[in-house]
């Protein structure tokens, strides 16, 4: 309530966030964490046989994740920082303030990161002029591979907390945080995919640069499956670990979040896929194993697909079936607290939101105040008419007939009974009144819908001109004692 609202209407807050941090995610498991211990097997054979074509391969290899990681991937971490602060900046600035040191560690791991892939790859060919320079640069390569691990580690504790907080809400402290319910078998799962992932990967892509040597494209696939086929048992075993500490609540969001909020049979559907798909990359696997020289690179490029596609609908469940939270049982997904609820439902949030323009619902300010009130609780999930439009979301419940405010009010009071994953209501009734007016009106007129950066701020009150500083207690105040 603290913060202006961003918002742009036509892609939507959540999906801006989701199209940067999958793809951040994809390059950083596959490539980062998944394919960098490779390297530096493929470098430890090349010295131990003191065959080149195992070093050239690794060479050619590390070229694609050096120029991966250091673009896209930076530039999409950044974003990620970026689209976070923007679209919710009470979620972003409670978890700094709980994660401080844990973020601030992984700062310093991911700059020793880029500074020893940097140097693992531009040293490459001075390393080949001894052995002993050449045990040096596989050493390199090996704090690298842990190095980009530990970056991994420490913001799945982060992405952890925020599914279930733990014993977080009675402690306070950073310990607690990180030591989540959920951190433990998410990072299991999480190694096992990146592992799988940059194998799979990495095979696709010995397949490729080994065509005119298919003797050495041989060994190459037989040796990268047999690394992947040991992590695919691992996978297995943190699926199963990982999906037995999902709280009760997040797995019945599950069919809801697999099928875009529609309650159909879809689930089940989507469980045979996952198997029929990893099933397909097991086989893939063994028969890389036992008859490499067989299996066509167009198996390799479809499980490569595979598994990205399945890392990209993780991800989208993962942060469905989190709401109504954005951080477990401390913050709804609106962006308000679950302790400040009770006190915006006595005052109204309008009375709270430092940027609102308008402070009080009158029956002559209905319809802007209702605006304002949709901007302050909804906007974070829901566009007017772009991603996950309001008007889309009432045409199918209540098709050409007319919209009626009292309707459309009797149902917000009361969707998070209905629909778990919506958060309550947090306003007033004369709120949630404007509300559904301003709702019921977006049948007939729905004028673009601009967030504060286009509106601009401060915001005004609407009566008496002046500019108002909301009343809800600082975030500084709430985890201050954690420090």
């Amino acid at each position: 309530m603290d913060f202006p609202i961003f918002h742009i209407d036509f892609i939507g807050n959540r999906m801006l966030i989701a199209v940067d941090a999958i793809l951040h995610v994809l390059i950083n498991h596959a490539f980062a964490v998944g394919a960098l211990p490779l390297i530096a097997l493929l470098e430890y054979f090349g010295i131990r046989s003191q065959d080149p074509r195992w070093d050239n391969l690794a060479q050619r290899l590390l070229k694609i994740i050096f120029i991966l990681t250091t673009t896209v991937g930076a530039m999409t971490g950044v974003g990620i920082w970026f689209s976070a602060s923007l679209v919710n900046p009470v979620a972003i600035g409670s978890l700094i303030r709980v994660f401080f040191w844990g973020w601030f560690v992984e700062w310093i791991v991911f700059v020793c990161e880029v500074s020893l892939i940097m140097a693992y790859f531009l040293s490459w060919q001075k390393s080949a002029r001894s052995l002993e320079a050449k045990l040096k640069h596989l050493r390199l390569g090996i704090f690298l591979a842990v190095f980009s691990w530990i970056t991994m580690a420490i913001i799945v504790a982060i992405l952890g907390f925020m599914m279930d907080s733990g014993n977080w809400m009675t402690e306070r402290s950073l310990l607690s945080g990180l030591l989540n319910p959920m951190y433990f078998p998410q990072l299991a799962f999480r190694t096992a995919l990146a592992m799988v992932m940059g194998g799979m990967t990495m095979i696709f892509l010995a397949y490729l640069y080994t065509r005119n040597d298919l003797d050495f494209r041989t060994m190459a696939t037989r040796t990268l499956s047999r690394w992947s086929g040991i992590w695919m048992l691992a996978l297995v075993v943190a699926s199963i670990w990982y999906s037995l500490v999902i709280p009760q609540h997040m797995l019945a969001n599950i069919p809801v979040a697999v099928t875009t909020q529609e309650y159909v049979g879809w689930n089940g559907r989507l469980k045979v896929l996952l198997i029929v798909g990893l099933s397909f990359v097991g086989w893939v696997v063994w028969a890389s194993v036992k008859r490499p020289g067989r299996v066509h690179g167009a198996n390799y490029l479809v499980s490569v697909l595979l598994l990205f596609a399945m890392l990209g609908q993780f991800e989208r469940v993962r942060e469905f079936i989190r709401k109504p939270f954005i951080i477990g049982n401390y913050l709804y997904a609106n962006g308000i607290r679950v302790e400040d609820y009770p006190l915006l439902q006595r005052d109204g949030i309008l009375q709270h939101a430092t940027y609102a323009s308008v402070r009080e619902v009158t029956p002559e300010n209905q319809l802007p105040a209702g605006r304002e009130v949709f901007e302050q609780t909804c906007t974070r999930c829901h566009t007017v008419n772009g991603i996950n439009s309001i008007r889309w979301q009432l045409k199918k419940m209540y098709g050409d007939k007319p919209w009626q405010a009292e309707v459309i009010a009797a149902y917000v009071e009361n969707m998070h009974g209905a629909r778990y994953f919506m958060p309550p209501f947090p306003g007033n009734k004369a709120e949630l009144n404007a509300l559904a007016v301003y709702l019921a009106s977006l049948q007939k007129r729905a004028a673009p819908f601009n967030g504060a950066q286009i509106n601009g701020i401060p915001k005004t009150d609407a009566i008496s001109g002046s500019t108002h500083y909301g009343s809800l207690p600082n975030l500084a105040k709430t985890h201050g004692e954690q420090h």
